[in-house]
């Protein structure tokens, strides 16, 4: 159907087919297909509509009959005239509005749920509330915090970034490659601080680690694989490994990060977060990352590092990464560039050998081809002026000072609940009562304003222990507001009892 003036985007005919009351009048129909494109959000309020002769041409019935159906809906309050300008939806519709016409029912429906291959929407994974920006005390983890976004100094980079010059550079198709000034920050700027080195074709630029970690997967793990994953450990990369193999190894945690078992063995590739373990936070010690690079060496296996928070220790002593250990080339290395202040902009990379990255960049190419160019130069340039690095050293002292409060919030108002001190990241792994089901807990205190993460989902296999771990994360709560919250969470929790 060809476009219809100024409400181009509803395709009338279509809709005047949804109308499928053929008891009704042609005019019938027409009133109630619009009234159905009004309710439903298709024409707000104030959206002109088509004029009689251009709805009654597309819709292949007499003007008249459209002219009708309008003067009805201006005197229910549907539609308003407007002397010389035609008929419009109206500023104050009904108070009382009769639902939509419900859609026909599809003939012969297909069953979707035969075709799929899999069901990810039936994994377990961790569920944030769609309103927990409107929280009174969100512990919520790895989320926006507006107060500390470095607004205007992004505002510059963006602005930088539409030069003539630059728009020259990232506005045509990059088709397999990344913007040059991001790798080479990545190359100059971050890698080195993490005690890694690596040439501009061995850096692949993804949207996000988690995007890293689903290229890695697809290439390289297939049905027989056997992946070794932490236990507790990252929900959606034990999402993203069990949709490519059944064979996945939960491998213990302790206070000093992956514990060094026999079943490590046993493994093609180990994914691990050594600097900050999700969740528990645990960094893995210097003594196990020598063994298991030795390990990996040994067993001809390869070590995912995912550079999980490395970048919030409050002591400003950070670990040395797995990567720059590697002497033999088993470990792949994938970090995130905006998690930590804007996870919304979901930039991450992967270092890997070049010879891997030919390939990373070609499955990528046939995934989104690249992440956009533009943010990859407003990025580079964010990175560039230092202000990358000040926002990151803000905010560990930030979250070193949110972390202290936490911590003396739960020892005063939760007791019961108790985890190892906290040394860097943004959240805090702690243990309360075995017979608490803090997934009972979540669902109460969402109710009074207060969002927690229950434990369990971390877990491969949940076992009623499992059940008594919450993570409170502290990204984007102020400081003031941690000892109030904690304190109604104590009420929750006395209430539930």
């Amino acid at each position: 159907m060809s476009e219809i003036g100024p409400a181009s985007s509803v395709q009338w005919s279509a809709l005047f087919e949804r109308v499928n009351d053929y008891n009704l009048s042609l005019q019938g129909r027409i009133r109630q297909m619009l009234v159905s494109a009004i309710l439903g959000g298709h024409l707000p309020p104030g959206a002109p509509v088509p004029s009689s002769r251009e709805l009654g041409r597309a819709l292949g019935v007499a003007r008249n009959t459209v002219v009708f159906a309008y003067q009805q809906l201006v005197v229910e309050g549907y539609l308003e005239s407007r002397e010389r300008s035609g008929h419009f939806i109206a500023q104050d519709l009904p108070t009382s509005q009769p639902p939509p016409p419900a859609a026909p029912p599809a003939q012969n429906q297909t069953d979707w749920d035969r075709r799929l291959v899999f069901h990810p929407s039936r994994q377990r994974n961790i569920i944030k509330p769609a309103n927990w920006q409107s929280a009174r005390y969100p512990f919520i983890y790895a989320q926006f915090d507006a107060k500390q976004f470095p607004t205007a100094e992004w505002r510059e980079c963006c602005m930088r970034a539409l030069s003539v010059l630059d728009i020259r550079v990232w506005a045509p198709d990059l088709i397999t490659n990344d913007d040059q000034t991001l790798v080479d920050a990545i190359r100059n700027q971050v890698l080195p601080r993490r005690g890694i080195w690596a040439e501009a074709d061995e850096i692949v630029v993804t949207v996000g680690a988690q995007h890293a970690l689903y290229l890695v997967a697809n290439l390289l793990i297939h049905a027989h694989t056997v992946v070794g994953i932490e236990d507790p450990g990252y929900p959606d990369a034990r999402n993203i490994f069990a949709q490519r193999t059944e064979r996945l190894v939960p491998l213990p945690v302790d206070d000093e990060g992956l514990c060094l078992s026999p079943l490590l063995q046993h493994c093609d590739y180990l994914f691990v977060t050594p600097s900050h373990q999700c969740p528990t936070n645990a960094t893995l010690s210097m003594e196990r990352r020598v063994a298991l690079l030795e390990l990996a060496r040994r067993t001809d296996s390869i070590l995912i590092e995912d550079d999980y928070e490395t970048e919030n220790s409050y002591d400003g002593h950070h670990s040395p990464a797995l990567k720059s250990l590697d002497k033999h080339g088993r470990v792949l290395y994938i970090g995130s560039l905006s998690k930590s202040f804007a996870p919304g902009l979901s930039l991450g990379y992967i270092v890997a050998p070049r010879e891997l990255v030919v390939e990373l960049r070609a499955l990528r190419r046939l995934m989104l081809r690249h992440p956009p160019a533009y943010l990859q130069r407003a990025f580079a340039l964010f990175i560039s002026l230092g202000h990358y690095h000040a926002v990151l050293r803000r905010l560990s002292l930030v979250y070193a000072e949110r972390a202290q409060a936490l911590q003396a919030a739960v020892g005063e108002f939760l007791p019961q609940f108790h985890g190892k001190p906290i040394h860097g990241g943004s959240s805090w792994w702690v243990q309360g009562p075995d017979d608490i089901d803090t997934e009972r807990l979540a669902r109460a205190a969402l109710q009074a304003g207060i969002v927690i993460e229950p434990g369990h989902v971390f877990h491969h296999h949940v076992h009623s222990s499992d059940r008594s771990h919450i993570r409170l994360g502290f990204s984007c709560i102020d400081k003031d507001a941690i000892p109030q919250g904690i304190r109604a969470l104590s009420d929750v929790l006395r209430t539930m009892k």
